[in-house]
């Protein structure tokens, strides 16, 4: 519901574009041919989120301009997945009839999956008591969807606070708890095609290397990656910082059955000195690091990128697994790498078609000489 026309036959002009604009930021790194993984053009993101604005005596959804505190009313929202764009209308008409669930209410935001399960969350400015839990409960009931309330230092759940999407990669499909509050990839069709990548690109490390190699993956959020990758090492040891995405990661393993991945709740700085030797952590007292034999090391950094100590860890690894959200700190990161390591694959990624963002991968290997 932006402004922005849809022009589906103009898709793979834009998506030329892109490519064009990522070889120019990697210019001079004398990286491999470019893979390039598309999107759909329309209809593409699982999860969104409005602004619900009060205007003529009903809600409406709204979103904001960069710079402007008023935001504009919304009419259509052409990039929304199927179940949003289905229920878009008949969840608003059923806020507006009904003064309990539009009283104060804020914001909105949407979290459904491939599988077919969708979750809303509304956001309130007042307290929520056990009369908006009745209206929410029938509202629930009626679209066959789930639904989540919010307010300051209150959260109401109706039925549960996540989904279970089903993706398929190299024919195989992997499950996944995706929590309201937690990170999940907005553009699942494309996140299938990174996560095929991925595991390309490990199945020839494997084959490459030894049998008894483990994987290091740093920044592992719910398991998105790990789960899929893990089948091409002996052994992973992933980190994640947050809380929830810790606990999906592990439900997430447990609901594909995998069975060789440690997870330490730790940020990339913090396993760098445990690794170095630096401090110990309480977190790592159960954990010898020396009985793993690792020979690879995937990132999926934050749109800062890797850093300075981080970048050092990496460069010891013999393969660098890269996933990026931000062809900048990519090109500043490998400027670093590429004094020890060399590109061999290289793709990129459409998960947010019409915008400037792109996702990319790289992977690198040690280079001889170093």
């Amino acid at each position: 519901m932006s402004e922005t026309i849809i022009d589906s036959a103009r898709y793979d002009i834009e998506l030329q574009r892109k490519l064009e604009r990522f070889k120019g930021t990697l210019e001079g790194l004398n990286c491999p041919e470019i893979d390039v993984y598309d999107s759909a053009p329309s209809g593409f993101r699982l999860r969104a989120e409005f602004r619900i604005w009060h205007e003529g005596g009903r809600a409406h959804y709204a979103m904001n301009r960069p710079g402007e505190k008023r935001p504009y009313i919304i009419s259509s929202f052409p990039i929304a997945g199927e179940l949003i764009a289905r229920l878009m209308t008949p969840l608003l008409d059923a806020i507006n009839a009904n003064l309990t669930l539009s009283h104060k209410l804020f914001s909105l935001e949407f979290l459904t999956t491939l599988s077919g399960e969708v979750l809303v969350t509304l956001i309130y400015h007042r307290s929520l008591d056990d009369h908006w839990q009745q209206a929410a409960e029938a509202l629930q009931t009626e679209l066959k969807i789930m639904i989540i309330g919010r307010s300051r230092k209150q959260k109401r759940v109706l039925e549960r606070d996540y989904v279970t999407e089903t993706l398929h990669v190299d024919g195989m499909p992997y499950h996944y708890q995706q929590v309201e509050s937690g990170f999940t990839q907005p553009n699942a069709r494309v996140n299938e095609k990174m996560l095929g990548w991925a595991s390309a690109c490990c199945a020839q490390i494997a084959t490459e290397g030894s049998t008894d190699s483990d994987l290091l993956e740093l920044y592992c959020g719910n398991g998105n990656f790990t789960a899929v990758l893990a089948q091409h090492f002996r052994g992973v040891l992933a980190t994640e910082i947050s809380k929830i995405s810790v606990r999906s990661a592990e439900a997430n393993f447990s609901l594909n059955n995998v069975d060789n991945v440690t997870v330490v709740r730790m940020s990339s700085e913090e396993f760098t000195q445990a690794l170095n030797g630096e401090r110990p952590f309480r977190r790592l007292a159960e954990i010898n690091l020396r009985d793993f034999n690792f020979t690879t090391i995937f990132v999926d950094p934050p749109r800062a990128g890797l850093d300075d100590g981080t970048l050092e860890l990496a460069r010891r690894f013999e393969t660098i697994l890269y996933v990026s959200c931000n062809p900048e700190t990519l090109r500043s990161n490998l400027d670093v790498l590429n004094s020890t390591h060399q590109i061999v694959r290289t793709a990129i990624f459409d998960q947010f078609p019409w915008t400037h963002h792109l996702e990319s991968g790289v992977l690198l290997k040690r280079r001889k000489s170093a």
